[in-house]
């Protein structure tokens, strides 16, 4: 199987949750488990960053095209997930998505931070401008149409997002709302082998 994993706003391929199911996988791959893992470094532009995804997961080779192809997304990476994945069932490719505390608005929540945006896991930052806001805008709108194919993790205390709207914008119907909890999960642990058995359909 292919997966994808898809990192949030300011985050990277650094992020403890990214790096835990590279580990997870590199774990299933030594029991033959043969899963292809795809981790790459969002570009600040939605539109950039959700093309990349697609190139990915929707590559021009068919044969490829045909092997089971998982989508994991954290935060912003969840809303490009669940849209990504959206556009690939209506395609006819199959897949599953795994959403951790997916962003349920982020064209409004991400209008504040317009400006100049340091990143998460290094000293560098990056310009965060209106037209990633209407970016953001052409992404949202895709309607949520296979339950069944989704898994999502809501921590109910998240600090950044509200676990209400995560719920309602996403009703994955396999569903985990933590009590307590925060918004990178940091008892992430806890769910890895959970979620990698979702993405292989086990």
């Amino acid at each position: 199987m292919r997966l994808l994993y898809l990192h949030g706003f300011r985050s990277s391929p650094q992020s403890s949750k990214a790096k835990l199911m590279a580990q997870k996988v590199r774990l299933a791959n030594r029991k033959k488990a043969a899963i292809e893992w795809y981790c790459p470094q969002l570009p600040p532009s939605p539109a950039e960053a959700f093309e990349l995804a697609w190139q990915f997961a929707a590559p021009q080779d068919e044969t490829k095209r045909k092997i089971p192809l998982a989508v994991i997304g954290s935060s912003l990476g969840g809303f490009y997930a669940a849209a990504l994945t959206e556009r690939l069932l209506r395609a006819g490719i199959y897949a599953r998505c795994v959403l951790l505390n997916p962003a349920p608005f982020p064209a409004r929540d991400l209008s504040a931070y317009i400006g100049r945006v340091k990143n998460w896991h290094d000293e560098g930052d990056f310009v965060f401008t209106q037209q990633h806001v209407d970016e953001l805008k052409v992404i949202d709108g895709q309607a949520f149409t296979r339950p069944e194919r989704y898994m999502a993790i809501i921590a109910k205390g998240d600090e950044v997002l509200k676990w209400r709207e995560m719920t309602k914008r996403f009703p994955a119907g396999t569903m985990r709302v933590l009590e307590g909890g925060d918004h990178a999960i940091s008892d992430f642990e806890m769910y890895a082998d959970e979620v990698l058995a979702f993405c292989q359909g086990l």
